[in-house]
């Protein structure tokens, strides 16, 4: 089980979220084409957040490909995102659970009571919209982009 009585092979939470650009994203739309990793993150402009956005978009081919898709989300404001997206290059989905805030983030129990934002959080949903794998870090420790890689193409296949 995972958080919030998730099981993994169980169904994903659907949701339809506003990118940095104000378009609709819906992770349904994904079901039965590409297997979709997502990833909860705290805090848009901080530091651990902005290494590891940042080395996703270094490696987005690797990520981003006729079966795979990834999907950056945190409680921030789209207008937060869309500046922390020019500044850094984010040249990939970053979703904005602000409103109802942290909607999203509940539905897979990630949601931070205390500070009002999403955990350090990752899953991946297979191509028929279930949940495949998921990870869960303390704020401060960095993801493993290699292992998130691996089983985001593991889904795929």
């Amino acid at each position: 089980m995972t958080d919030a009585g998730l099981a993994l092979g169980g169904p994903a939470p659907d949701f339809t979220l506003r990118d940095q650009f104000g378009q609709d994203v819906t992770l349904s739309s994904y079901r039965g084409t590409k297997a979709v990793l997502l990833l909860f993150y705290p805090f848009a402009f901080s530091n651990v957040c902005t290494g590891e956005m940042s080395a996703i978009r270094t490696r987005l081919d690797e990520f981003l490909t006729f079966d795979t898709e990834v999907l950056a989300i945190s409680c921030d404001p789209i207008y937060a995102l869309r500046a922390w997206s020019d500044a850094d290059g984010l040249n990939f989905p970053l979703l904005s659970d602000f409103w109802p805030h942290g909607e999203v983030t509940r539905s897979y129990g990630v949601f931070n009571e205390n500070d009002g934002g999403a955990l350090r959080s990752s899953y991946v949903v297979d191509r028929d919209g279930n949940l495949a794998w998921a990870v869960h870090h303390a704020l401060a420790d960095a993801r493993d982009i290699d292992e998130h890689l691996k089983q985001l193409r593991a889904a795929a296949d």
